[in-house]
């Protein structure tokens, strides 16, 4: 077996296993089978809510009950949200989030953020008092309300909801809701009895693990909460272990805490100011998730109301109410959006993306505008790096003279290179500096189009109806012009059903890399002429936006590279290059006897 061969298969090999690799890294998301017995979530769960003092032992014990989705309602209706309100805890349980559907196809349901107990993944928010010294009965989540003002809970109509304990406390709970996605809710107690202490807690409960869990290292899901300063964001299988108090921190005046989703959150949020006992815990005998926020203790002297004011967001994580709500005095709510490592980057380039999408109205050519800016702002940086590449390539032919002379005498190859490099000025180092540069805006883009919210479902052109999934056209449906989708693909059907922009990808990084002098070294050299084409497969399955800025910043690269060449004096032959391997594939015959002859 000659050495051309033996690199040929080499290098073969090597691709396919970095194929093998990502696919075992980032696997395809698996279709989670339905829960055919949602019975399991009426069964009694002990779920206690301990008071402030290590010492004391009153609690508020949470049973559900198989009646509460019989409980009387009040009906929520905004201009984004509809649901109801059950009384049977004052649970706010039921809430659909208008303008956003499961899918992108016609009649798609309306995405379901909260869910009554009785249904499959019940999921609610509920509120209550923690008695202290002097008081025994206490609204808890099972408490059977009364209406005693409104009748639909709108933006310009609140409603309140009244109990008596029946000796001496009414309590009251007042709830109204905004334009986008918070309620406000204010826990009174009208106190006609003796002196008494109580404590005011909200929680939000949550039965198992969201069945649309992505389970993928690039997105937090799970526990999101904010402690004087201090983000945190706990999986859920981190929270399964935790000891008994270990998700319990004390927050002194600004916090808030909740469960995020891909692209959904709820959240408790005290008043600023407000101190309070932020908890997450796990009740395994039900799979539960809890998250609590209870507040400090207050007397409520005899003959006097007292009350506390809370605010709750359940909705979808849009930049704008969310960064409208820090600017409110919600501290690090923009950070409720996992902006990742790369924060620095990820916030300022969604601000220019959503910007952009704003002024053109069409998120996947806002996305070239992007890639157009980031380009012209690394411009400077890049120029050096594409004229020392112009003076490499022009340098080739030198090369390969000096590796016939040396032959395979490496340390004297290594020194020819140094001398030419040095006596030309070229600095190789410098070539790798637009790559340094663009994998954090790589990684910071991806984490913008994996999870904002503002490119789920959002079309571009044609075929393309949602930038957040892969390109759905493949062989399958003729790259779509037949109106059917492809099979799911899975670690090697992906390999056959690969769609136009992938492939467009794939020969935009081949274009690019015939500006670039190839490496000296035979198996180096065929690695490199692999990769556009590995890269075409190991991106296929990615986001539609990230594959069309990868696209439009390869295009760009090399229409600016293009240029500087041609501005120093170099004379890049691409379209001969090409035709060059057009004419040595289809006489591969003569190519051989002529290095055979060699």
């Amino acid at each position: 077996m000659d050495e051309q061969n033996r690199n040929l298969i080499l290098a073969t090999a090597l691709s396919f296993l970095v194929i093998l690799v990502w696919f075992w890294l980032f696997p395809p998301e698996e279709v989670q089978p339905p829960v055919e017995d949602a019975s399991v979530a009426t069964q009694n769960v002990d779920a206690t809510l301990p008071t402030a003092s290590g010492t004391e032992t009153t609690t508020t014990t949470v049973a559900p009950s198989e009646d509460v989705v019989e409980a009387g309602r009040i009906d929520i209706e905004t201009g984004k949200l509809l649901g109801s309100i059950s009384l049977q805890g004052g649970r706010i349980d039921d809430l659909s989030l208008l303008g956003y559907q499961e899918t992108i196809e016609e009649g798609s349901p309306t995405v379901k953020l909260l869910k009554p107990e009785g249904e499959r993944e019940a999921y609610f928010a509920a509120y209550g008092w923690i008695g202290l010294d002097g008081l025994t009965a206490v609204p808890t989540p099972e408490t059977l309300w009364s209406l005693e003002s409104g009748e639909t809970l709108t933006v310009d109509t609140p409603v309140t909801l009244v109990w008596d304990n029946g000796e001496g406390q009414t309590f009251r709970r007042t709830i109204s809701v905004d334009e986008e996605f918070m309620f406000t809710v204010t826990q009174s107690v009208e106190n006609n009895g003796a002196d008494i202490t109580a404590r005011p807690y909200g929680l939000l409960r949550r039965y198992g693990e969201p069945s649309d869990l992505k389970n993928f290292f690039i997105l937090h899901e799970g526990l999101v909460r904010m402690s004087d300063g201090e983000l945190e964001e706990t999986d859920y299988d981190d929270i399964v272990d935790y000891t008994e108090n270990e998700g319990r921190i004390d927050v002194a005046e600004q916090g808030w805490i909740g469960w995020t989703d891909h692209y959904w959150m709820t959240t408790l949020i005290p008043d600023p100011g407000t101190g309070f006992r932020s908890e997450t815990r796990y009740f395994a005998n039900r799979d539960i998730y809890q998250a609590e926020a209870v507040l400090a203790p207050m007397t409520i002297a005899a003959g006097t109301t007292s009350e506390i004011t809370t605010h709750l967001f359940a909705g979808a994580k849009e930049w704008d109410a969310i960064r409208a709500y820090e600017e409110e005095g919600v501290e690090g709510f923009l950070d409720s959006i996992d902006w990742g490592w790369f924060f620095f980057l990820t916030k300022p380039i969604f601000w220019l993306l959503h910007t952009l999408n704003v002024m053109i109205g069409n998120m996947g050519w806002a996305i070239i505008a992007l890639t157009f800016v980031i380009k012209l702002i690394v411009l400077p940086l890049a120029y050096k790096s594409y004229v020392s590449m112009a003076k490499m390539k022009e340098l080739q032919p030198e090369m390969e003279a000096l590796k016939e002379r040396v032959g395979e005498d490496r340390q004297a190859m290594q020194q020819g290179m140094m001398k030419l490099y040095k006596d030309n000025k070229v600095n190789p180092a410098s070539g790798c500096l637009p790559i340094l540069i663009q994998i954090p805006i790589f990684f910071s883009l991806y984490k913008v189009i994996f999870v904002t919210i503002e490119l789920r479902h959002a079309p571009w052109i044609g075929w393309i109806k949602d930038l957040s999934a892969p390109d759905p056209s493949s062989i399958f449906n003729m790259f779509g012009l037949f109106p059917w989708d492809a099979p799911e693909p899975t670690s090697f059907m992906a390999l056959i059903f690969i769609g136009i922009l992938p492939i467009l990808l794939g020969i935009s990084m081949w274009l690019q890399q015939k500006l670039n002098p190839a490496p000296t070294d035979p198996t180096q050299k065929m690695i490199f002429a692999w990769m556009p084409w590995v890269f075409m497969f190991m991106l296929g399955g990615f986001a539609s936006g990230l594959v069309i800025y990868w696209i439009a910043n390869n295009v760009i690269t090399f229409i600016q590279q293009y240029s500087i060449m041609r501005s120093v004096g170099a004379k890049p032959d691409i379209f001969g290059n090409i035709r060059d391997g057009f004419k040595r594939a289809s006489k591969p015959d003569a190519d051989d006897s002529k290095s055979k002859g060699k």
